[in-house]
């Protein structure tokens, strides 16, 4: 934001401060002053000071000619401040709306809201030079203005507050918006995307009439404005562009912009399923596409359009870490090779909080991808809410002000204002590595749907979009009044729009395009779909003892100089002790050895959420800061020449934004490692949508395979009933058809295999750990080195405690309550109950709990749980595992997952355990 802020005509003394500042230090003060103070500079080594009469005698001041009166440079500041006002408000003026016309929202850029007039508009002023790099009269001057602010393209820019990008925006705004005016053959390009836009909706309206197809007529110039985006970018080096968008125009941008054919979309309005298919699908506007195209300049880009559920801006996240994978991955870094482009409606960047969540995000390091182009399909009525009832705001891009990325409002029945914003979009973010928003404003013709009716609420506005020619009509009519297309030319396009209606109609055969695999792409094709016999395999996860000492070495390294707290040297000290001395490991060590293990066979390990670096409970240590200087240390970087490096980031306090941005980063890159960790399990729940529409179902609706990992902090230890229960019930409700592993794990060896065995397996599929608390520090949640070296992971883990035929009594249960049980075995010395952990849920590893049962002839089986019998794991036992006899300990059906008061929490837990052994 320029720093010098509204100036009333009256503060000449101000003026004067500024004006030493300007001596001083030309660079010191806004450009626009400096423009000022050298004209004043100029008119007094011309004319002497303001006031002061050629005989040098003191005079009243005047405006005779030879002399700079008080007025004058008053009327100066005015102008100026005129100038500046346009930049930071006209845009409440521009005609940006093609339907309706626009609310006064009190601009106040009147003559006389600075003190001017009409007798002052043929009056020459210094300000001038600030747009014509020349002194200019007011008349030219507001000509100007209103030439560049007033028309249909609504600039919204002037809180930005860095200098240099401020300069550069207004700068291509005020030369290049004058003086925009497409080739011929542009202009013709801009024509034919059109005519596709609306070729292709009339194909669907007269032969699917009544079909959700969620059109994108009155808002076809979002065909040209991406093809613009693709096209600039690509001449600026982008070689990848990955787009977001929901259902509004997914059809249009899918055929016209992807190269998808009109067949595929015909078939998937027949609702024919596809050979190749596998799972439930989803239906036509959800699902993704990948194509190459060359632009007119001879560029070779791929695109990529990501699925996308009903939950609208959920795709948001994922195409960000989707581009972060591949930049990390195939452009090494460059961010300038690839672009996200998320596509919105007005309704939904308004009121879904997730925008305000992947904005925030956009200049942090660890979810940094160069800047974002966001486009919004303003259509102003959402579902069917006007926009008056749909925000506060008066934009519905008014989040963009929060990161100072500038706005451009586009009125879209003017296609060539269109492109240029679009094309101006492209190099900013290709100049300054940071978002920027695009707002279309346009209409939707229908409703919400093609079979809904929008009079029933919006008549006063439907009845003027009845009435409304479309964009292509208009930019048609447009082209032949201004002579830029002779009628010859407009003919021969009105003839071929006309028979590619026809052809449409008539289903001629499309040629689909040609797609070449890219790298990462490849590899996932080298990957294959799980079958159930899978996880009855054991998978080699075991590391050599020598890699072992490595990373045992890396982890307990300093280097010469770094000072680290006195707790921190301890903890070396016992990590040390654990690796060379005693050969057993704790939980966070084992945790380290499995990133670093996969970190030395050079693949990505990327891990975040809130405070993983050190972890939630202060465990993990994988970072570690200088006491002095608080310089960081990635332990995990010094293994061995040639090693990935570890890519951990502490996020910002999301939940929603961050799981969907690791789940796009692990749809990238299959040879990644991807986690995500709650800082409490049950945080999660505020992740619901990514976990529902993408995670568990990402094989069935997507037909993609994913890795991701979820470390969900879960145990019932008296913190509350928001910080016990990670709803392990929830995983598992969602668990079937192999499409999730859930896990709930007792011993550090099995979380390192289980990790491991992410990337082992010849498949993907998203994990779900039940992570500890206390265990984390607990004596006997140790593992041997020999566990690492020689080991594997177990599904279910037996009691080697009991006498198999003394038994009476069998436990069934799952992760941190297996110590309060065994606890009370071993005190108790009772061999005649025995304890069985199932550290896999889901696929249920019925087969190995049949075998360790199969010991015990004479017991009785119980399934022990910590959470209440309407939670955890307990109404997933009973219908995945069919076996009359088991029965349930656990506490008493609840509304809430735990108490809130300790002395009623170690009663619950003690009544379970006493039940247990009863």
């Amino acid at each position: 934001m320029d720093k010098f802020s509204y100036i009333g005509n009256a503060d000449v003394a101000y003026v004067e401060e500024l004006y030493q500042q300007y001596k001083n230090d030309p660079e010191s003060v806004d450009s626009t002053w400096q423009y000022f103070f050298k004209g004043f500079d100029f008119s007094v080594e011309q004319y002497g000071e303001p006031g002061e009469n050629t005989n040098g005698q003191n005079g009243a001041a005047s405006t005779t000619k030879g002399k700079a009166s008080k007025t004058d440079i008053e009327k100066e500041i005015s102008v100026r401040e005129l100038i500046s006002a346009y930049r930071s408000r006209a845009h409440l003026l521009s005609t940006t709306n093609p339907v309706r016309p626009r609310r006064d929202r009190r601009a106040r850029l009147e003559l006389k809201d600075f003190g001017l007039t009409d007798a002052d508009l043929n009056t020459t002023f210094e300000a001038g030079r600030t747009i014509f790099d020349r002194p200019a009269t007011l008349k030219e001057i507001t000509d100007a203005l209103k030439h560049i602010y007033e028309r249909t393209i609504g600039f919204e820019y002037a809180y930005i507050r860095e200098p240099e990008v401020l300069e550069w925006f207004k700068q291509k705004i005020e030369s290049e918006s004058l003086n925009f005016n497409p080739s011929s053959d542009y202009k013709k390009r801009i024509l034919s995307k059109l005519n596709e836009a609306v070729a292709f909706e009339n194909f669907l309206h007269t032969k699917y009439i009544g079909q959700k197809r969620f059109s994108i007529e009155g808002g076809e110039s979002t065909i040209p404005a991406l093809d613009a985006v693709i096209n600039r970018s690509a001449e600026l080096g982008v070689k990848e562009v990955v787009i977001g968008m929901a259902h509004r125009g997914r059809l249009n941008v899918l055929v016209n912009i992807m190269g998808k054919t009109y067949e595929d979309v015909f078939n998937e309005f027949e609702g024919e399923m596809p050979e190749e298919a596998m799972g439930d699908g989803d239906v036509k506007y959800h699902l993704g596409f990948a194509t190459e195209i060359d632009t007119p300049e001879g560029h070779r880009v791929n695109l990529q359009l990501a699925p996308n559920p009903s939950h609208l801006e959920a795709v948001d996240p994922l195409v960000e870490g989707y581009v972060r994978a591949k930049c990390d991955r195939m452009y090494d870094g460059n961010v300038d090779r690839i672009l996200p482009v998320l596509i919105h409606g007005d309704a939904a960047i308004a009121g879904q909080g997730l925008v305000y969540e992947i904005t925030q995000m956009s200049k942090l390091e660890g979810y940094h991808t160069g800047g974002t182009i966001h486009f919004v399909i303003n259509n102003q009525v959402g579902f069917t809410t006007n926009f008056e009832d749909a925000r506060s705001s008066i934009y519905c891009t008014d989040v963009a002000k929060m990161t100072d990325s500038p706005v451009l409002h586009v009125n879209g029945d003017d296609p060539e204002a269109v492109v240029f914003c679009c094309r101006l979009a492209a190099e900013f973010r290709e100049k300054f590595n940071r978002d920027i928003f695009i707002d279309l404003v346009c209409y939707r013709k229908h409703g919400h749907n093609e079979s809904d009716e929008p009079k029933f609420t919006q008549p006063a506005l439907y009845k003027l979009i009845s009435k409304h020619p479309n964009p292509r009509e208009l930019y048609l009519s447009r082209l032949k009044e201004s002579g830029d297309l002779d009628a010859s030319i407009a003919k021969e396009m009105e003839q071929e729009f006309k028979q590619m209606l026809q052809d449409r109609l008539n289903m001629v055969k499309q040629k689909a395009v040609a797609y070449k695999l890219q790298p990462v792409e490849k590899e996932w094709e080298e990957l294959r779909w799980s079958t159930p016999t899978d996880f009855d395999r054991v998978y080699d996860t075991k590391i050599t003892a020598d890699m072992v000492d490595k990373i045992g070495k890396a982890l307990t390294f300093l280097p010469k100089g770094f000072k680290p707290i006195r707790q921190i040297e301890k903890l070396l000290e016992k990590r040390k002790d654990m690796f060379f001395g005693s050969k057993i490991l704790d939980w966070a060590s084992a945790e380290l050895l499995a990133y670093g293990s996969i970190l030395a066979e050079g693949k990505i390990v990327r891990f975040s959420g809130q405070d993983v670096k050190r972890g939630t409970f202060s465990h993990r240590h994988a970072v570690l800061h200088d006491a002095n200087t608080s310089e960081p240390f990635y332990s995990l970087d010094y293994i061995q020449e040639g090693q990935e490096k570890m890519r951990i980031y502490n996020s910002l306090l999301s939940e929603y934004g961050v799981l969907g941005f690791e789940f796009g980063y692990a749809m990238a890159n299959p040879h990644a490692l991807t986690i995500w960790e709650a800082q409490f399990g049950d945080f999660a729940n505020g992740a619901q949508i990514i976990i529902d529409q993408f995670i568990t179902a990402v094989e069935s609706k997507w037909q993609k395979m994913n890795g991701l990992v979820m470390l969900l902090p879960h145990g019932y230890e008296g913190q509350g009933p928001e910080h016990s229960s990670a709803r392990l019930e929830r995983f598992l409700q969602m668990s079937a058809e192999y499409n999730i592993i859930v896990a709930n794990l007792t011993t550090p060896a099995n979380l390192f295999h289980i990790l491991r065995r992410q990337l082992a397996w010849e498949f993907r599929k998203p994990l779900v750990i039940m992570s500890p608390k206390s265990l984390l520090r607990d004596k006997k949640v140790v593992s041997s080195v020999a566990e690492f070296t020689d080991g594997q992971f177990h599904e279910v883990i037996g009691d080697d405690y009991v006498e198999a035929k003394k038994v009476k009594k069998v436990l069934l249960c799952t992760g941190k309550i297996y110590y309060d049980l065994l606890k009370k075995q071993q005190d108790d010395k009772r061999k005649d109950v025995a304890i069985i952990r199932v550290e896999q849920l889901h696929p249920f590893p019925t087969k190995s709990i049949h075998l360790k049962l199969g010991k015990y002839v004479n017991a009785k089986t119980y399934w022990v749980q910590e959470e209440p019998v309407n939670m955890g794991a307990w109404s997933y036992i009973q219908r995945v595992y069919r076996y009359d006899q088991i029965e349930v300990i656990a506490r008493k059906s609840s509304a809430s997952p735990a108490t809130g008061y300790h002395t009623v929490h170690s009663q619950e837990q003690a009544t379970i355990i006493e039940a247990a052994f009863k």
